[in-house]
């Protein structure tokens, strides 16, 4: 059983258990530091992989120095989701062991069992808040978070539903910044110097990101908090920007993952559309323009949103399911979609032999969240290639909007046979009382012309964007290569752009997330999984263009896509961090367990997730 060795408590905790009876006044003693664990990350095997993790601590004996980043002796593995100096110390309580004890039965559990740095008698997620400070020994602490919810901590505690559990017990436990270093030791009494503004707990807090029924008043209290850590006011900015949110049942997700942010689809599944025109735009790009089938408008898309299809080769052969970015004006009550015919696309190919004026398309709704955003301050649009078609559709918004925004027009071809919507862009940007525009041509034909085709016999490059003295205040749209928009980003930012104003669109699968898993070589492209072929109903991944049947082999979708090399993103695995969520373009899906917040309207969570009948996601 778990052993704290500290004194008897005279007051009933708010798990239900004893606890100290804290002076609740500043620098009053509220707590009793029992433990102090550390661990350097190591290598673990998991599910056939390799995890580095540093979620397996310690509990050491004497005094141990704490410095801005770290406790001496301690680690961990991946910094992106966990330490630095608004996480360098976790803390975690006894009254959370004894319930957990409990509630899972289980008379194992010892200090660091959760992966955290001081385990202390007290100091309980629905008391401590955001900001409040506290000196121990030698040292002083600052509470900046809530503990981030992670399928490390179900790991440790073979748990895989911990990091659910966590949240939906409202125990996750919190980080603290390291105000001065100082050594600290077990036993010490833990007294509290300053209490944070706004009085916001961190069960509180925890509950507004992760759980519904928010209000926009929370929301701007958690803004108001100085120490609150970047990333959480990142979430919680999200979150006022997405509405009022006071009703009952509003949804904190959105500060998780951006998928959550975009407009429910403006219809469920596939649906046909009939091809009213088609129109060559570049030697290897056309465009389809697209309409309802009894006339009526088509529900509007927001500027920088792709359209899904269905491309029926001849035959029996099944649809290929491709995604194309909308190019053509916003709410015109059609849609344009264009497409770049690849020396292999099979889709892209199809379509240029043998779609017609008068055929119809099944067509899943708009969907996407790289779109414009409102606001009065200047937009830079750049684009290579093909990437020009979603940002195309963004000038459009501008230009239909009469904006007065300054609207920087910047795009990279080889030369006026590859360079799409050349006119159309052209007076789009002329049309805009604060609009310019630079077109580069990297291999200029005799025939263009500089100054008028063109502007820059150049590829559009880091050092080319450097010289151009864009607004440090703009938001900017990319969309390209991959190349192109990692070099870019870079040149932005370097410029003086916040980053987080730099918003790039990629086609075709996106970049993995996959938290301390070692890998030392690239994964393979999407392929079917090994073994026998499943039984079950089809998964289409649409960005992959890859079509696989259900296998029960399998407990998860996301646990499908790792079998077929598909890029995904995750980080709990159990349903509550929403890493994971994407949109799901037709079909239905039966959770195990359940979220703890359902998703956005449209989307899906895969980590819990399998397939009800054929499906077809956005990845």
């Amino acid at each position: 059983m778990l052993k704290d060795g500290t004194r008897q408590a005279t007051a009933q905790g708010a798990d239900g258990f004893a606890g100290p009876d804290p002076a609740r006044e500043e620098g009053g003693v509220v707590a009793t530091l029992t433990a102090v664990n550390v661990g350097m990350p190591k290598d673990v095997p998991w599910h056939g992989r390799t995890v580095h993790t540093g979620v397996y601590k310690q509990t050491v004996t004497g005094p141990r120095m704490v410095r801005r980043l770290n406790i001496d002796g301690d680690g961990q593995g991946d910094l992106g989701g966990h330490g630095g100096e608004q996480r360098a110390v976790l803390v975690y309580q006894l009254g959370s062991y004894r319930h957990w004890a409990q509630e899972l039965g289980r008379d194992d559990l010892a200090p660091g069992h959760f992966g955290e740095n001081f385990t202390v008698d007290g100091l309980p997620d629905d008391e401590v808040c955001i900001g409040d400070r506290y000196r121990i020994g030698g040292a002083l602490f600052e509470v900046t978070q809530p503990r981030v919810t992670c399928y490390r901590v179900g790991l440790r505690m073979g748990e895989p539903q911990m990091a659910a559990l966590l949240v939906a017990h409202h125990r996750p436990g919190f980080y603290l910044r390291v105000i001065e270093e100082g050594e600290v030791e077990a036993g010490q009494e833990i007294v509290k110097t300053a209490g944070g503004p706004e009085a916001m707990t961190v069960e509180e807090i925890d509950r507004v990101l992760y759980l519904p029924g928010h209000t926009r008043e929370q929301v701007e209290r958690a803004l108001r908090i100085p120490a609150l850590s970047p990333g959480w006011q990142v979430s919680m900015r999200t979150l006022l920007d997405q509405g009022d949110g006071e009703a009952a049942g509003a949804s904190g997700s959105a500060g998780l993952n951006t998928a959550a942010t975009a407009p429910p689809p403006g219809w469920r599944g596939f649906r046909p559309l009939t091809v009213t025109g088609i129109q060559a735009e570049s030697r290897s790009v056309f465009s389809l323009h697209l309409a309802a089938d009894d006339g009526a408008d088509l529900p509007p898309a927001l500027p920088g949103q792709f359209l899904t299809v269905k491309v029926q080769p001849a035959g029996d052969a099944p649809p290929l399911i491709r995604s194309y970015s909308l190019s053509g004006e916003p709410g015109a009550g059609t849609y344009r979609i264009s497409v770049k015919v690849e020396p292999h696309g099979a889709a892209s190919n199809e379509l240029h032999a043998h779609i017609r004026v008068g055929d119809r398309l099944e067509a899943a709704a708009p969907r996407g969240t790289f779109c414009l955003a409102d606001g009065d301050n200047p937009v830079v649009l750049l684009s290579a290639g093909i990437g020009v078609t979603p940002v195309l559709a963004m000038l459009h918004a501008l230009t239909r909007d009469r904006s007065t925004r300054q609207v920087w027009w910047l795009h990279g071809a080889r030369n006026s046979t590859e360079h799409p919507f050349a006119r159309e862009s052209r007076d789009l940007v002329a049309a805009l009382p604060h609009g310019r525009s630079t077109v580069f041509y990297s291999s200029p034909a005799p025939t263009d012309r500089l100054g008028v085709d063109y502007e820059q016999a150049s590829r559009l490059s880091a050092d080319r964007i450097a010289a151009l003295g864009l607004p440090t205040d703009a938001d900017a749209y990319l969309c390209g290569p991959t190349g192109f928009m990692d070099s870019v980003t870079a040149a932005l930012v370097d410029s003086g752009l916040d980053a987080a104003r730099v918003h790039t669109e990629m086609f075709g699968a996106g970049a993995s997330l996959t938290p301390g898993i070692k890998g030392d070589k690239a994964a393979p492209a999407p392929h079917q999984p090994a073994g026998p072929a499943g039984t079950g109903p089809m998964v289409s991944f649409a960005r992959s263009g890859l079509d696989v049947p259900w296998n029960d082999a399998q407990d998860s979708l996301l646990e499908l896509a790792e079998a077929c090399d598909v890029p995904v993103q995750w980080s709990c695995r159990t349903g509550v961090c929403h890493t994971c969520e994407l949109a799901l373009m037709s079909g239905s899906v039966d959770y195990s367990p359940d979220p703890v917040e359902p998703p956005a309207d449209g989307n899906i969570l895969i980590c819990c997730s399998k397939p009800a009948d054929g499906i077809v996601l956005d990845l």
